[in-house]
């Protein structure tokens, strides 16, 4: 499909995951290319920040013309400063995907064979090295978008099909040329906030999959407990005002529909012919189960708000200074500020792990058998004593809920002066994406445990038929990779081959 100058979040999606090749119009392009001419016409008798001038708190020294090229060059190589280890490549195609978009809102003033290089790169999935820290997200992601403008000047290191090999070799191999400077282009390339959005993106993404499962293990979890409907019930959830609670009670009656494990509390409790003093049944279950709609109701309502924000941010120029044809002026400001991304990154984690921690719990009341009161010790399906069933895992998911909350602490508002103080209030916005990528790490990592925990509960109760088809699909597909288990047995693989199976299905 033939992209324009905005890309929308689906069509992003299919270029991201489903590795769709980026075409984009010629109209696009063309404006790329007048942008380009605009500046070389404007910029010749005038002094603008980052073509005649050093850069950041070096600005008020002035460049010589003959070193013009020198300083573009300049920048990406004392900037390619960074440090731990590679960012995933799915991050790294993110980021080039956002690069792109920036570019094709033709106030970058970059000559077009950038755009291409770029989308070269980005269609024959070959990854710069951009190592995870170095940016404060204040002149953007200055350090890591120079390790990507490093490989399209044909220097640095890049992966190509599994493997980390010289940039110059690899280009060599598929016929590109390193890139040659025009006017700014080593400026425009790393500055701005690409980095943080792209892996912002891809959090995303995986928090929406993350959502939709614990949907599912809710569900599935209140099925077990053989809990009363009417906390998913339209009539109740939609006298509360926030689109999210109706939404997830909404999903959770349409996945929860033929089932016949959920009780009716008019049947079983509004009937006059009821006459237990002391109730075998719960009346209400724990929180939860029963509070799922407005737990993860505020998670739904911040994801949304994370599109809106992340979209908006893919296709806006944010760089400086902007080179406007339109108006015929350049402008000097802050576009390459990240508090938007790092604002909304910050958000995401809380939500994330707000979620984790309900995975975290429920997880805990089916493994505590003085709780749910109908399942042996840590759904132990073997001899209890000899055998341990999924006792330890536990630990495994209280741990990493734990390294959740602690690093749900804001990067917001730390920020830290640098750069002779020029930058001397900064996003850290690529940091909190980064913090938010860990978190969602480690929610795949905690729901895992939890989906091994509900086939065991199925399992021992014997409700493989009893719960909803869609249930009874995700019960069956768990098996096909984990089998029911009695003696115990090395469980790490299968919690590896959990998060895979977690991470590989797209949202129901």
């Amino acid at each position: 499909m033939v992209q324009g100058k905005a890309i929308d979040i689906e069509s992003l999606y299919r270029i991201l995951f489903g590795k769709e090749p980026l075409i984009l119009s010629e109209t696009c392009m063309n404006e790329v290319s007048d942008c380009y001419q605009f500046l070389k016409t404007f910029s010749g008798d005038k002094i603008i920040y980052g073509i005649n001038t050093g850069f950041g708190p070096m600005a008020q020294y002035r460049v010589d013309d003959q070193f013009l090229r020198d300083l573009q060059y300049n920048i990406i190589r004392s900037h390619a400063t960074g440090a731990g280890q590679p960012l995933p490549e799915i991050c790294v195609r993110a980021a080039m995907i956002a690069r792109v978009y920036t570019f094709l809102q033709a106030r970058s003033g970059v000559h077009p064979e950038l755009v291409s290089l770029l989308i070269e790169f980005i269609n024959r999935e070959i990854y710069p090295f951009i190592p995870e820290h170095g940016s404060v997200g204040a002149s953007g992601d200055l350090v890591q978008l120079a390790h990507i403008a490093l490989t399209l000047i044909g220097e640095g290191e890049v992966f190509y099909q599994g493997e980390k090999r010289n940039t110059a070799e690899v280009m060599k191999e598929n016929g590109l040329k390193p890139f040659s400077m025009h006017i700014r282009e080593g400026l425009s390339i790393t500055n701005g906030t690409s980095v943080m959005t792209g892996i912002g993106l891809v959090n995303l993404f995986q928090a929406r999959q993350l959502l939709q499962w614990s949907v599912i293990a809710s569900v599935m979890m209140n099925e077990i407990a053989a809990s009363y409907d009417d906390l998913m019930a339209e009539p109740l959830n939609s006298c509360r005002r926030h689109e999210g609670q109706q939404v997830i009670a909404r999903r959770m009656r349409e996945w929860i529909s033929g089932s016949q494990c959920i009780k009716k509390r008019e049947i079983e409790l509004y009937n006059s012919q009821n006459q237990e003093k002391i109730f075998a049944h719960k009346v209400q279950p724990f929180y939860s189960l029963r509070c799922v709609p407005q737990i993860l109701g505020p998670v739904y309502d911040e994801l949304q708000n994370a599109e809106k924000v992340l979209i908006n941010e893919v296709n806006s120029a944010c760089d400086n200074p902007i080179v406007d044809p339109v108006t015929q002026n350049i402008y000097h400001g802050g576009n390459f500020h990240g508090d938007y991304v790092s604002f909304e990154m910050d958000k995401l984690k809380i939500a994330i792990t707000k979620l984790t921690m309900l995975s975290e719990r429920q997880t805990n009341y089916l493994f505590h058998d003085k709780i749910n009161e109908i399942l042996p010790p840590f759904v132990n399906l073997g001899v209890l004593g000899l055998n341990y069933g999924l006792q330890a895992s536990q630990f495994t998911a209280t741990s990493t809920t734990a390294e959740c909350q602690t690093l749900s602490n804001p990067m917001y508002v730390h920020s830290i002066p640098n750069n002779n103080d020029n930058q001397d209030i900064v996003s850290m916005g690529t940091n909190s994406a980064l913090i938010a990528r860990r978190i969602v790490e480690n929610s795949f990592q905690v729901l895992a445990i939890q989906f091994m925990g509900l086939a065991q509960a199925i399992d021992y109760l014997g409700i493989q038929s009893k719960i909803s088809p869609k249930s009874q699909q995700v019960y069956k597909e768990i098996r096909e990779f984990f089998p029911a288990f009695k003696e115990d047995s090395v469980l790490y693989p299968k919690v590896e081959l959990m998060i895979n199976y977690l991470k590989k299905c797209e949202e129901w």
